[in-house]
């Protein structure tokens, strides 16, 4: 294939842009053409006045072996106000290992003037409430008032070819939109995974990750996350959490400061016509059950291995993904209705959802405010005692402190840990219960950089940390 030069790119993009021009302003008339770009810079005016920049700072290795050291990073990304008192989504990466976060809001009206070059909006502190690894959602929290915000939609509602907007801060520069339309609806980047992308062509770049990707009646349809390209900047395959997904994430932060998802023990796959044939079912389309967790409530409920999954709460379950996605945001305890075929027979099971083995957030549940809070990180830990041993991952050291999730009003530190991190000394110093860690860290001053040595995802590392 022969190679295409950038100048090249640029020259075939405008030229595509001219042709779509010229043919909208043949198809509508130029009077139609003018009310479209009206209608495209009102709902500008309405959006942007709610999207931020968010600026992280925080610490990460420079170079390696005996000369490796900590350097300061700074990192910006975007973000979508979602209330009026201040509550913003954006991106779990952006935040994710800070020990400073800052919000700059845009210009306000107030700062409106002739000129096209407006001055900066304000800059706050933000505190992390929370953040979902799993779908790269995090809430922050700013001390303010009054904020223009935005409203989720529906983004089950969202079609193939539909015009949206990006809105964010690409490679820092604030406040910039872009246009497309929605590629598909429910990109899956790995086959039958529960995490469902809103694939778009509006120019989405390292930078805009956190803002929003919004319709055309100003309603949030998703978080922009991510690209894919081989260069490093947009190729037209941007990718945005949907908003569904972020109501029920940001939810649960808002409450809980961490995420619980349940679980039933099973594993299910998509059929397909190679499965059907080979297997033999009465279905050619559906969710397969391909594998049961001995004594969960899948198990427990008689549900078997070849069953076939029709609906659940009376939803018609087209494939796994679909089934995954729904009991994400059935509540820890709840009971769901399955709809199965065996053979010929169609069979109606109650099955109880339980917290996912294993998920580190499954600890907030249990934490208490007076017990639990290390003000000074910035957040609720846990003590390992043989009970709480047995419910994790293999431990390298049998004593720490476990971090369950953010503390409640904590500053800027919060994005350093995650749920599941297991703290082993202060500098150099073996900790085993809260008050060990308390009297080493009370005798800090607040702002004095203090050595965590953390266990994260079974792997051992040193985490730079301020006092708060």
């Amino acid at each position: 294939m022969p190679s295409i030069t950038r100048e090249g790119l640029h020259r075939a993009t405008h030229l595509f842009l001219v042709a779509i021009g010229l043919l909208l302003r043949a198809k509508l008339g130029a009077q139609s053409l003018g009310g479209l770009s009206e209608s495209f810079v009102a709902l500008t005016d309405r959006v942007s006045p709610a999207v931020v920049q968010a600026v992280s700072d925080g610490y990460s290795p420079m170079g390696s072996g005996t000369a490796a050291s900590l350097a300061l990073r700074r990192s910006t990304g975007s973000g979508a106000i979602l209330s009026a008192d201040g509550y913003i989504v954006t991106n779990a990466h952006v935040v994710a290992g800070a020990t400073r976060v800052q919000v700059q809001l845009p210009p306000s009206k107030a700062a409106s003037g002739g000129s096209i070059v407006k001055p900066r909006g304000k800059l706050l502190n933000a505190r992390v409430v929370g953040l979902d690894v799993e779908t790269d959602l995090a809430l922050i929290k700013v001390d303010a008032s009054g904020l223009p915000f935005l409203l989720l939609a529906d983004s089950d509602e969202v079609r193939q070819g539909q015009i949206v907007l990006a809105f964010g801060s690409p490679v820092g520069l604030e406040n910039s939109v872009s246009m497309g339309v929605v590629s598909a609806v429910g990109r899956q980047l790995v086959p039958d995974h529960p995490l469902i992308y809103i694939q778009t062509d509006a120019p989405i770049n390292p930078g805009s990750s956190g803002g929003p990707l919004v319709n055309a009646e100003g309603g949030v349809v998703g978080i922009n996350s991510m690209i894919l390209s081989q260069s490093g900047g947009s190729q037209g395959l941007g990718f945005a959490v949907p908003s569904n997904i972020v109501r029920t994430v940001t939810d649960q932060l808002k409450k809980n400061g961490a995420v619980t998802r349940g679980e039933i023990g099973i594993d299910v796959q998509t059929i397909t016509p190679a499965l059907a044939a080979g297997l033999g079912l009465p279905r050619d389309r559906g969710v397969l059950v391909s594998d049961i967790t001995p004594r969960r409530p899948a198990d427990l409920a008689d549900i078997r291995v070849g069953d076939i999954v029709l609906s659940l709460n009376g939803k018609p379950m087209e494939n796994a993904r679909q089934f995954q996605v729904n009991l994400y945001s059935q509540a820890i305890h709840s009971r769901v209705e399955l709809g199965v075929q065996r053979g010929r027979e169609e069979l109606r099971k109650r099955v109880l959802v339980m917290e996912r083995e294993g998920d580190p957030d499954r600890f907030a549940a249990i934490i208490d405010k007076q017990i639990h809070q290390i003000p000074q990180l910035g957040i609720m830990g846990i003590a390992i005692d043989e009970k709480i041993g047995q419910m994790l991952p293999e431990l390298r050291r049998p004593h720490g402190i476990l971090v369950a999730s953010a503390a409640a009003g904590a500053n800027h530190a919060a994005g350093l840990f995650l749920p599941g991190d297991v703290i082993y000394s202060v500098n150099n110093q073996p900790i085993s219960t809260l008050r060990e860690l308390r009297d080493l860290l009370e005798k800090r001053e607040p702002g004095e950089i203090v050595i965590l040595q953390v266990q994260r995802n079974g792997r051992l590392q040193f985490v730079e940390a301020a006092v708060e």
